[in-house]
Formats: C-alpha cells, structure tokens, sequence
C-alpha cells in the first residue's frame, strides 16, 4: 500500500499534503487544453458558475481533507487489511446516508451491498479483527468517504469534474499542509525519500482515480458507485497476483467473486424499480 510506504519517512499530513498538490497540478494541462477547445460552447453565467464552483470545491476539499486525515492517521495504528476492510464500509454508508437526504436506493443495490462487503472482509481481514483506536479512525474516515461519495454526485452533473477536481484537491492540500506544519516537521531529505509512493499517490490515486470518479458520478447513482469504488479491493489481488507474484487462496478468489456478484446486481434493473436509482 502506498499510503503506508509512504508513512515510513514522512507523517501522515505532509504524505496528503503532497500526494493532493500533485494530484491538482496533474490535472492544470488538461484543464488548459479542455478550455481552449471550449471557448465557443455557451456556458452558465459567470457569477452563478464561481459562486457554486467555490462552494462545491471548498465542500468537497474539507470533507475529502478529513476523510484522508483519519485514514492516514489511522492507518498507522492498525494493519492494512483491517484498514481495508473498515474504509470499505462506505457501501454501507452512502445508502443509509443517503436515507437522510431522501436519495432513494433500489432493494438490490442494498443486496449488493452486503455482498460486497463480505467480499472485502475476506479479501482484506486475515487473522480476525479487533478494534482499537487505528480502526475508529479508519471508521470515522469511511462515514466521511461516504458524505464525499454523495456530495460528488451532487456536484458532478453541476460543475466542470476537472476543474471541480483540481480545486478540492487543491484545499485538500492546503488543509494537510497546514497541519503538517503544525503537528509534523516535514523535512526534505524524508519527503525525497518517499517519492515513489508520494508520486503514485499524486498522480494516479488523487489525480487519475479521484477525478474519474468525479466524471463517473454524473451518471452513476452514487450507492452504486461506492460498490463499484470498493472493487480497488479486488484490482489490488489481481495486481498482487501478476506482479509480485503473491498466492491467491479460495478465500481470497470467493472474496473477488462476492465482490464481482455485488458490483452486477447493482447494475441489474428490477422492473418494479426501473426508476428509483
């Protein structure tokens, strides 16, 4: 895991602060490019534009911002696979959440759910798991990855996603730098000794996959996204498989096909719900 890689050298807000200004910089060319081309497509008003596009960005920056904060924080007083498996508890999350707002979720989307959280409690917890503080952390970080989840799909069909994107990357940055300062004592020595893991994390975790998810979401209902978010789970088996050669177990295939079976019953259509979600 890269997010723990990292942490070996630098502390938990200087390793965000980083990976998060990387991930907004990543996207300024594509942003400049995407603009040139639309300088003659008609736009909403200018005032309207910023005024949603700020408060979108500054929400979704702050909410990301604590959301990470925990997971890192938490991260380093719990192992991975119980990290994995409790930040995955967004599944669950978005559609209780989204009671709240009064977002409707179909009936197998719930079904689909639970099934892939079983998958991940067999991909990501090995010898059992008990709670200390590491995993209340991870969990405060899930219920906030939830509320990022839902606010993505409010915002996406309302913003341009790049331009969306790079900004609550940007606050999110700004927020962990600032409290890198205050809590850490970042060094440059230890940052460049953690640049491989800060490098993927900026690049392709923030700035390739957080901004897909953004695009993704303007169509996407957002329980059925976190289900589909959650299958990072079962990519990093595959990967773990091809590259470093690491065993697959029965455990571990029945866990990828729970996970599977949930992501396609999320996506079936139930006749008596074909307008629902």
């Amino acid at each position: 895991m890269a997010q723990r890689a990292g942490m070996e050298f630098t502390g938990p807000f200087t390793f965000n602060g980083i990976r998060f200004a990387l991930g907004s910089m990543s996207l300024l060319p594509f942003i400049y490019f995407y603009n040139k081309k639309s300088t003659n497509k008609k736009t909403p008003s200018k005032s309207k534009l910023s005024r949603e596009f700020i408060l979108g960005s500054v929400f979704l920056g702050t909410v990301l911002f604590i959301a990470s904060s925990f997971q890192q924080v938490g991260i380093v007083y719990t192992t991975a696979g119980n990290a994995g498996f409790i930040t995955g508890l967004y599944v669950i999350f978005v559609p209780v959440f989204g009671i709240v707002i009064k977002q409707r979720t179909q009936i197998n989307v719930w079904f689909a759910a639970v099934l892939a959280l079983g998958g991940m409690y067999l991909l990501s917890v090995k010898d059992g798991m008990s709670m200390n503080i590491g995993d209340i952390l991870v969990l405060l970080a899930a219920a906030f990855y939830a509320i990022h989840v839902l606010a993505v799909g409010h915002y996406s069909n309302k913003i341009d996603s790049l331009k969306l994107s790079a900004l609550q990357f940007a606050i999110c940055a700004f927020y962990s730098l600032l409290a890198a300062f205050i809590f850490e004592s970042p060094q440059i020595d230890k940052i460049l000794l953690a640049a491989i893991p800060i490098l993927y994390g900026g690049v392709f975790s923030v700035g390739i996959a957080y901004t897909l998810q953004v695009i993704g979401q303007q169509k996407a209902h957002p329980a059925k996204a976190a289900i589909i978010l959650s299958l990072e789970a079962v990519f990093a088996v595959f990967g773990g498989w091809l590259i470093l050669n690491e065993p697959v177990t029965l455990k571990t295939l029945i866990g990828c096909l729970l996970m599977l079976a949930g992501m396609f019953l999320a996506q079936a259509k139930l006749r008596s719900q074909r307008n629902l979600g």
